[in-house]
């Protein structure tokens, strides 16, 4: 077996196919996104190379700049929220009753569609007949926004279904570790006379950092590029006030047919991407990921 693996040949024909569909799926969609970044086409018909032009246009484009904010904002929140689910995971580690049952039950909404949970939402932020205007009128507040109408309170109302929408996937990650940590460890700790809450920060989370660093990548960059639940809700209205980068570059090259330019606010999301991810990775490393066991 040994000398199958360091055979150069072995090693090319089992990494072939992955690369195949790397190239496929990821690398020539992206550079022709690039490509045609450089043409004023409608998507059907004949191409015009325009040059410079739409990339000159969209660094002038003051609603791009706009829904890049708001996903920003979104990369934020979501960033945030990670510490709600670590805190999640850490009760439901600790071997409490009913945690498996409340595991099965945070899972839910990741059984669910975007579209499914879309519909749910607005029909939660329903000002009428909606069931948080009406708890809200319970306690007396008479004045209750109008959620997904109000351009100062949309963006914010969509974040909570998005937040909710993948709760359960950050919190079964962070479960997953935390039940990794060895349980001779912890005992170690108790018999030091370490508390739940020094064992939790001082030992579980140092240990389990690496997935910590894991996800906020995932949050980042899955806030930067979403789009679904966004544009059914809302369609990155009112006014332009809940638009994010994918929104915007949906509407402008298959609702306004204006392809070229669409390509090119693709293109701008992926340079963004991997601009915060770099940042990402930069401002979450540590001294001990250079250190070489």
């Amino acid at each position: 077996m040994k000398n199958v693996m360091s055979n150069k040949f072995v090693i090319t024909l089992y990494t072939l196919p992955a690369l195949l569909l790397i190239l496929v799926l990821i690398y020539i969609p992206v550079t022709l996104s690039g490509y045609y970044g450089f043409m004023d086409w409608s998507g059907m018909g004949e191409m015009k190379f325009i040059g410079l032009e739409n990339y000159a246009t969209l660094i002038k484009d003051n609603m791009f700049w706009t829904s890049t904010w708001h996903s920003l904002q979104l990369a934020i929140f979501s960033t945030a929220s990670l510490l709600l689910y670590l805190g999640i995971s850490l009760v439901l580690a600790s071997k409490i009753k009913g945690s498996d049952l409340l595991r099965k039950i945070y899972l839910i909404p990741m059984l669910l569609s975007s579209v499914a949970i879309a519909q749910l939402w607005m029909k939660i932020f329903d000002p009428s007949n909606g069931m948080l205007n009406k708890f809200l009128g319970f306690f007396g507040i008479e004045n209750t926004p109008i959620w997904l109408a109000d351009p100062n309170v949309a963006l914010y109302a969509i974040f909570i279904p998005i937040i909710w929408q993948y709760a359960g996937f950050y919190i079964l990650i962070y479960y997953a570790a935390l039940k990794n940590v060895s349980d001779e460890v912890i005992e170690a700790a108790k018999i030091d006379g370490a508390n739940a809450w020094q064992i939790a920060y001082k030992i579980k989370l140092p240990l389990i950092s690496g997935v910590f660093k894991v996800t906020i990548m995932l949050a980042v960059v899955g806030s930067l590029k979403y789009f679904d639940l966004i544009y059914v809700m809302t369609g990155g209205g009112p006014n332009g006030a809940s638009e994010v980068i994918a929104s915007y570059m949906y509407k402008e090259a298959f609702k306004l047919n204006n392809f070229g330019y669409g390509s090119a606010i693709g293109f701008g999301l992926l340079v963004i991407c991997l601009l915060m991810t770099w940042l990402t990775s930069k401002l979450t490393k540590s001294k001990d990921d250079d250190v070489q066991y």
